[in-house]
């Protein structure tokens, strides 16, 4: 059984021999044709694909030129512009923006009345309820929030032209009081139905832009006022303050000879 087995492998083994010595010389025959023919291959697409591949480079090269002077360009103005716009500076902006917003909420609808919103409950948003009453803001409260926007956009354009951290107290304490009256007054006058109930089926007040947008700019309002009270102040240094921070980055000097040392130590 084991000779067998062995003449039997031999015999594959001197079939797997025969088979490859007649295979190689066709092999190498074909691969020294395929070589030839992609030589010539390269030799005829190089010189059309070359001009190609020199434009790609030349045209990327463009680009990170280009892409280099803008970011310094974009350096150069940001430096410029850290100088101008200070943390304090763009807070009194804010503050200037939200009493301009506060003020032209107030002639904007506030609220409204929707008559037969039941039936429109498995309708798509496009199809939506008929309001009538519709109000602006500053009816609710016979516009007391116009000269509150007024006057915290002028302490904004004051704290523009010179720096006092008060100033950022009264615009937050402005608006709190422009919360208080927006919760107080608004919200409960936006959502009473009134005489509608009884005239239409199905009427139910909701609240309109703006509401929310009296309600945004207030609370910007705050934000600004706390944030124009609490931004990093500048520290003056007189003159004796100046000569010893100086002093100490003054590099200090190597000592040359031995007695030196001596001294100093």
């Amino acid at each position: 059984m084991i000779a067998a087995a062995r003449r039997w492998s031999r015999q594959v083994d001197r079939a797997g021999n025969r088979g490859l010595e007649r295979a190689y010389p066709p092999l190498r025959g074909a691969w020294h044709r395929g070589a030839k023919e992609t030589h010539r291959a390269a030799a005829w697409l190089w010189p059309r694909l070359r001009p190609l591949l020199a434009f790609l480079f030349r045209a990327i090269a463009t680009l990170e030129r280009w892409a280099r002077w803008a970011c310094a360009l974009l350096v150069r103005a940001a430096t410029a512009a850290s100088g101008r716009i200070t943390p304090g500076r763009a807070a009194a902006a804010v503050i200037v923006a939200t009493g301009a917003c506060l003020v032209a909420s107030q002639f904007i609808d506030y609220r409204a009345v929707e008559i037969g919103q039941p039936g429109y409950a498995g309708v798509p948003d496009a199809a939506r309820a008929p309001t009538v009453d519709a109000r602006a803001a500053g009816a609710a409260h016979a516009y007391l929030l116009v000269p509150i926007g007024v006057a915290a956009a002028a302490l904004g354009l004051l704290a523009l032209r010179r720096e006092a951290r008060r100033l950022g107290l009264l615009v937050a304490a402005l608006g709190l009081l422009s919360l208080a009256v927006i919760l107080l007054v608004d919200l409960p006058h936006g959502l009473d139905e009134g005489a509608q109930t009884s005239r239409f089926a199905g009427a139910s007040a909701v609240l309109e832009d703006g509401f929310y947008a009296e309600l945004a700019a207030a609370g910007g309002m705050v934000l600004a006022g706390l944030l124009y009270y609490a931004r990093p102040c500048r520290i003056r240094i007189n003159s004796s303050g100046r000569a010893a921070s100086a002093r100490r980055r003054r590099p200090r000097r190597r000592a040359s000879s031995r007695a030196r040392v001596a001294r100093s130590a």
